[in-house]
């Protein structure tokens, strides 16, 4: 099943000639989620070919460098014809700020907006997944990441095992894999748990928004397939970091590794870095072998973790 992430908008709080402001399109079997919505988003789909069937919007915070680009996608809507209706989840006292970004169009949209607060812990059930929101520390402003979880996979199905136990293939190596016990012709029952593996774990897709390193980031990584971090700035410019509620691409490796996430993309680059990333990339790779600084435009597919190839940037 597809699950591939691209990176809309990865510079900071001020547009630059080669980066957007934050946005992250996440595309599961079909689903297509956009993580923050910065200005220009829209252009930025286009560009990057995702399609616009976009359902759901998840916004980390209130800072428009996070949310200005949903007055034009949402009347591109209206100019579409649109009739479904779109979700926007957000922290509860962003989402007056939400709104009236929507009203800044200067339209109504012909289709319903439903904006939905979320908080630490908020769980959004979706066909085979959930997105689990979690508190960030951006300073003062209520801010929040998002966990894109799959459910467990089935273990794997021993046939050779199966067969051994006298099991003919066909409809009862199906009733086994999917957990339920079997009579054999001589009365023998074979159980699940002797043909097939122990569940297997989903990806997982982590985006953290605008914030300091926190513990409750490393819990929500675990074992991340992707962690995607706020790496604004350099080790030269960590002072600044605490005081804007923003990471150094080093302190984002550590919560990588600290997690064991798999592979870690740097994003929310400081213009400061334009020209230059080197400080980010030396800094992270110091600290976490598996990352890159990201980039407007890249992809990356996000794998199974028993994959031999796994989770890589495209």
């Amino acid at each position: 099943m597809m699950f591939r992430v691209t990176f809309l908008g990865t510079g900071g709080s001020i547009p630059q000639t080669n980066r957007a402001p934050s946005a992250v399109a996440v595309e599961r079997e079909g689903d297509l989620m956009l993580f923050d919505c910065g200005e220009g988003t829209q252009r930025q789909m286009m560009r990057c070919g995702t399609g616009f069937t976009v359902d759901d919007i998840f916004i980390t915070h209130k800072h428009g460098d996070h949310l200005l680009g949903l007055p034009g996608l949402t009347q591109t809507w209206t100019f579409q014809g649109r009739d479904e209706p779109v979700r926007i989840y957000c922290p509860e006292s962003v989402a007056d700020h939400v709104r009236g970004c929507v009203a800044l169009a200067g339209h109504r949209p012909a289709y319903d907006v439903d904006v939905k607060p979320v908080g630490d812990g908020t769980v959004v059930r979706r066909d085979g997944y959930d997105v689990v929101a979690f508190e960030t520390d951006h300073g003062r402003v209520d801010s929040v990441g998002y966990a894109v979880v799959e459910d467990e996979r089935k273990g794997r199905f021993d046939r050779e095992r199966a067969e051994e136990l006298g099991v003919p293939p066909g409809p009862m190596f199906s009733t086994l894999h999917n957990g339920e016990a079997v009579e054999l012709e001589d009365g023998t029952v074979v159980e699940p748990e002797q043909v097939v593996g122990e569940p297997r774990p989903g990806r997982k897709f982590v985006y953290t928004g605008d914030t300091r390193p926190t513990d409750r980031t490393v819990e929500m990584a675990r074992d991340a397939s992707l962690l995607v971090h706020d790496g604004m700035f350099g080790d030269d410019k960590k002072d600044r970091a605490v005081e804007t509620g923003h990471s150094t691409a080093r302190e984002a490796a550590g919560v990588a590794r600290e997690a064991d996430a798999e592979l870690l993309a740097l994003t929310h680059v400081s213009s400061r870095y334009s020209d230059d990333v080197s400080p980010l990339k030396a800094a992270s790779l110091d600290e976490f072998a598996d990352s890159f600084v990201a980039s407007d435009g890249d992809e990356v597919v996000v794998e199974y973790p028993e994959k031999e190839r796994g989770t890589r940037r495209v």
